[in-house]
Parts: C-alpha cells; sequence; structure tokens
C-alpha cells in the first residue's frame, strides 16, 4: 500500500495513455481532473492486489465513447461519482472497498482516481485489459465469463440510468446506442466485482506499470534514444517504425473515433511506408504491404522526440513519431482473447500472429 500525490498522477497519465493505444482519452484532460481531485480530497491510497479481501466489493468506473469528443465536452466532475454510487445503490451494496480502472487510457486510468479522491476509497492496482480496447465486452472478467451488468451510464447533463443485460455483448450494444444519444460519450460503471474476481480476471499491477512508464518518458537530461530502449526493456516491446504523418482519415461514427493514418519512414526507415488502422485504438499496423503488429496486441505512437504518447484524436499531418509494439497479456492471446478483441472481430482478413514472431520473421528476411 502506498499514497499517490500529484507526481506519481503526472506519471501515470503519461504511461497510462502510452498502454491505451491511442485512445482511452486525452492524457492532459484527464490529469487535470485527478490532480484536482487529489488537490481538494487528497492522495489517494493505492493498494495491490494481494492486500485486498476476496469477500470484499469493488466497483470500477469509466468513459464511454469517442476519446476527440472530450476536446468541447468537458465532464462536470461530480459525473464520476453519481454514476458509481447508482451502481452501488442498486446493488444494495452498503460497503464498497474501492475501486479500480477498466482500462489503460489518458482519462479511464484518472476517473478512477478522481473516484477514489472524492469518496475517500482505494485505488486497486489493476485493470480489466492490460491496454485499451473500444468496446465494453472487450475485457479480462469478459474472458472469465463475469457479467458487465448490472451498468450505471450518466452523462454530464445528469441523465442517468440502469442496464440488465443477457450478456455482455448485448452490454456493449444497447449502451453504445445510449452513448451516442448522450452526445457521443457517457460515464460507466460496470463490472462489479469481489476481491476474489479481481485477483482472477484482473490484469494486475497496470496503476504501477503506467508510472514507471511515465517516469522513463518525462524523465529529464536524457536523449529519445536512451529513453526509447529503457522503455521497450521494460514493457518487451519493439520499436517498429519512425515516420512522418502524411494522410490522416479520421470520423466519428456510431461512438468511436474511426480511420487511418499514413506514415512515411524517416531516419533510418527512410523509403518505407506504415498504416495504422484504429477504432479509438490503434488495431493493425501494416509496414510496406506486410503486418507489422496486429490486435490484441499493442500498438503506440509517441512523439519522434520527446516519447510522449501520441492519441488518436491528436493525429496530424506533419507529425513526427515512432511506432511501438508490444505483448499484449496473456489473457488475449487465448483463443477466447482472440476471437474476442482479434483482427477478425474487426473485419480485418488476417489471423493473430504475437508480435515476436512477425519481428523475428521480419529480421530473418532481412538477413536472406
Amino acid at each position: 500500500m502506498r499514497y499517490l500525490d500529484k507526481a506519481a498522477v503526472e506519471n501515470i497519465a503519461v504511461g497510462a495513455a502510452f498502454l491505451g493505444t491511442g485512445g482511452g482519452g486525452d492524457p492532459y484532460i484527464g490529469k487535470l481532473m485527478a490532480l484536482s481531485a487529489i488537490e481538494k480530497f487528497g492522495p489517494v491510497k493505492l493498494c495491490s492486489v494481494d492486500e485486498i479481501k476476496d469477500e470484499d466489493f469493488f466497483i470500477p468506473a469509466a468513459m464511454m465513447g469517442a476519446p476527440s469528443v472530450l476536446v468541447e465536452k468537458f465532464p462536470k466532475g461530480d459525473e464520476f461519482v453519481k454514476v458509481f454510487q447508482k451502481l452501488a445503490n442498486y446493488l444494495g451494496k452498503d460497503q464498497i472497498a474501492g475501486t479500480f480502472p477498466m482500462e489503460a487510457g489518458g482519462v479511464n486510468s484518472m476517473i478512477p482516481i478522481v473516484v477514489a479522491a472524492q469518496l475517500g476509497l482505494p485505488l486497486i492496482d489493476c485493470d480489466g485489459m492490460g491496454r485499451a480496447f473500444p468496446e465494453l465486452q472487450m475485457v479480462t472478467f469478459n474472458l472469465d465469463g463475469i457479467p458487465a451488468t448490472p451498468m450505471a451510464i450518466s452523462d454530464e447533463k445528469g441523465n442517468i440510468g440502469i442496464f440488465e443485460t443477457i450478456d455482455n455483448k448485448w452490454t456493449e450494444r444497447l449502451a453504445r446506442v445510449a452513448t451516442v444519444e448522450m452526445g457521443a460519450s457517457a460515464l460507466v460503471s460496470l463490472y462489479p466485482a469481489t476481491g476474489a474476481q479481481i485477483k482472477q480476471s484482473g490484469v494486475h499491477h497496470i496503476v504501477t506499470l503506467s508510472e514507471q512508464i511515465g517516469e522513463i518518458i518525462t524523465s529529464k537530461n536524457r536523449d529519445a534514444g536512451d529513453k526509447l530502449q529503457e522503455l521497450l526493456n521494460l514493457v518487451s516491446g519493439y520499436e517498429l517504425f519512425q515516420g512522418k504523418i502524411v494522410d490522416v482519415i479520421r470520423e466519428t461514427k456510431g461512438g468511436f473515433n474511426l480511420g487511418r493514418m499514413h506514415l512515411e519512414g524517416i531516419e533510418a526507415f527512410k523509403g518505407g511506408e506504415m498504416k495504422v488502422h484504429f477504432q479509438n485504438e490503434n488495431l493493425v499496423a501494416e509496414k510496406n504491404g506486410q503486418v507489422a503488429a496486429i490486435t490484441p496486441d499493442l500498438i503506440c505512437l509517441v512523439d519522434y522526440e520527446t516519447l510522449l504518447p501520441v492519441t488518436t484524436e491528436s493525429l496530424k499531418y506533419g507529425k513526427r513519431v515512432r511506432v511501438v509494439g508490444l505483448p499484449a497479456h496473456e489473457k488475449w492471446r487465448t483463443e477466447k482473447g482472440i476471437q474476442t478483441a482479434g483482427p477478425r472481430y474487426f473485419g480485418y482478413d488476417y489471423d493473430y500472429v504475437p508480435i515476436e514472431d512477425l519481428v523475428m520473421k521480419k529480421a530473418v528476411v532481412e538477413n536472406v
């Protein structure tokens, strides 16, 4: 157990945005909300999964919808707690032992910190993805058969309701319609879980990992190459490409940011090209016409010089970036994990190949 101060929140926001693979919300907006809550209510207690009791009850809180909407549709701040308390009251739970993020992301890793600060609850060092994904059933709790509902949903206007669905895919379908009507973004509280379920089904130590990533990226007086190598060592990742964005096709549709970007190679990658397809999160990276990384593995864009994460809503012509790939949590590499969040689910005519195999195959071809 330890307490998260402002410096920790700054680093977690950056690291979680990196793990958010382009989605999960703008880290600057998320950071402002969390820092404001900590300044007003004090530091948040972070507990490891090993420190919680099996019989205790926990509720996460998150944003659902298109991250780009937050730039113009800023949260009031009280809706996070309202949706959390709505679900707790509906469940008849007088004692909620803590909260935790549903995914990694610049906003969705910060919202539970706001809730924890305002309600004086501990934050649990885990989440339900180990990255970010665009749909509600794309959660490790779902892989283990844990229901997403009862789920509370709210907007900044004060509309609030409860869903109970027959399965987690229906939760996504119905909540997505409500989210679009709420202005393409909404606040949700779902996958209520016991301590035993968190220990079995959560992705552990993700908050701490986010903080460690953020510490590397924001460290001063070091060049980008040194920081990148330390980052890759920490996350078992690979630098896939260095390029300049020369085209972005993007639209907000059905509560998602959808599109693709085209990169032209620079420096050691000059003469090459890469296309990255996204649905809130980066899903497929194609280098010179061949798949270089593919969901559920992580495809992360960072600024070429600062290594700060680049979210899909901040993509713009001329920006120079590095593309980093890293392996997904082992739960996503199971048959059910690939069925739930693999390339064919998103409509890509590819089989999933682990990123380390793709990198090794490329190395063999280049050395022939």
